[in-house]
């Protein structure tokens, strides 16, 4: 029998934060009411801070991220379009493997699982495509599976230089709202997440903001579409409600997220998620071990994918913690499943919390035959998030 509380470490869905639980114990009520735009509106306007836009719309679908990247597909794109992808890990892989069921000509740049965007070869082909056959560039901003955050601004400048028009896609959902996103200064046009990451929230809820020239794009996209029509979800948004019945429970939770998240400040929270990473990095490093992550400049600051040494599987180290100490350490995926385990460090999260994860891994490895020092890790990261008294007084002086 497990006792005390469950620690969740996988990189989403993520902890709940207990003031967003209490918002969504709500009556039902109407949707259709002239009132229910005091519930929506702050949500449309923060989530537009979230993803770093003033131009561009955001529309939340129920569902998914995943059910965000075939919204974004379906209402910009035709049959047959001609896409540029890369293939990094296992959601880049699933979103191409959406992309050629919903029947586009997809070409795929495979790159090593831990490995960002191949923003060279992108540039090669791109300003060898003289004729625009292009039509959209698909980006993974934040790679779940392998820890990896790729560059969103070198993809653009990339496009920009080559003179080429093609719609710029960004998976965000383990990266917006914890990490920067600047989505009118990196000229995204169509970027997906979702509730149960940085967000705080529970699964169920898809956010998908579109640039107005995706909004051009969306008017001549002739692709099959019901439930993710875009255009039916903006006119109701416009008027604070959704074209079907929305889960209301969770827009009060999301309200409170957002609300919790403007109170902190997005520069705050990022410096937040860099911080907590760094002291997972540095304990990852303690215990001799390697991440996935092929170099420090594609480090994730959401979530640590680590290599386990040589005989001994990831996935009994995930077993051990699960079982023995009622801990979710994310598994590998894909080529990593039993190579590699993953840390989630997102959405409500400090020092102490990561130290448990650590601390927790720590001893699921050992158990699982790998031969690192107990308390190694935990102290790495403590000497990374300790302030020293001369920083106290700085940040004192600063708040």
């Amino acid at each position: 029998m497990k006792t005390g509380l469950a620690h969740l470490y996988i990189p989403g869905p993520t902890n709940v934060p207990e003031v967003v639980r209490r918002a969504m114990n709500v009556p039902m009520q109407d949707h259709r009411a002239s009132d229910f735009d005091q519930l929506t509106g702050s949500i449309f306007e923060d989530l537009k801070a979230v993803y770093g836009t003033t131009k561009g719309r955001v529309a939340l679908f129920p569902g998914s991220g995943t059910g965000c990247w075939e919204a974004a597909i379906t209402n910009t794109l035709n049959p047959g379009d001609k896409v540029l992808m890369a293939r990094h890990g296992h959601f880049s892989h699933l979103w191409v493997e959406m992309a050629k069921k919903l029947d586009l000509d997809v070409q795929v740049v495979d790159v090593a699982w831990g490995a960002g965007v191949p923003v060279n070869e992108f540039a090669r082909i791109l300003g060898a495509d003289r004729h625009g056959d292009i039509k959209a560039v698909f980006v993974t901003h934040n790679e779940t599976a392998t820890g990896v955050t790729s560059d969103v601004a070198a993809v653009r400048a990339v496009l920009d230089g080559a003179l080429h028009d093609a719609l710029l896609f960004v998976d965000g959902v383990s990266s917006i709202g914890s990490i920067p996103f600047r989505m009118d200064d990196w000229g995204v046009d169509l970027a997906v997440t979702g509730s149960q990451k940085g967000l705080m929230s529970p699964a169920g809820m898809g956010m998908l903001a579109i640039s107005e020239k995706a909004l051009r794009a969306a008017q001549t996209s002739k692709m099959r579409r019901a439930f993710f029509d875009l255009a039916d979800m903006l006119k109701q948004h416009d008027l604070g409600s959704f074209p079907y019945t929305p889960p209301v429970p969770l827009l009060h939770g999301l309200k409170a997220a957002l609300n919790r998240m403007m109170d902190e400040g997005l520069p705050n929270i990022h410096a937040r998620h860099k911080r907590l990473a760094n002291g997972v990095r540095r304990a990852v490093a303690a215990w001799g071990l390697d991440l996935c992550a092929e170099h420090p400049t594609l480090y994730s600051d959401t979530v640590t994918a680590i290599r386990t040494p040589e005989g001994v599987d990831a996935r009994d180290v995930i077993r051990i913690a699960y079982d023995r100490y009622n801990c979710s350490l994310g598994s590998g995926l894909g080529p990593l499943s039993g190579k590699a385990f993953r840390i989630g460090h997102l959405g409500d999260l400090n020092e102490g919390m990561c130290l448990t994860a650590i601390a927790l891994a720590e001893m699921a490895l050992v158990e699982a035959g790998a031969r690192i020092k107990l308390g190694s890790g935990v102290a790495a990261a403590q000497e990374a998030y300790v302030m020293r008294p001369a920083e106290a007084k700085l940040r004192l002086a600063a708040e």
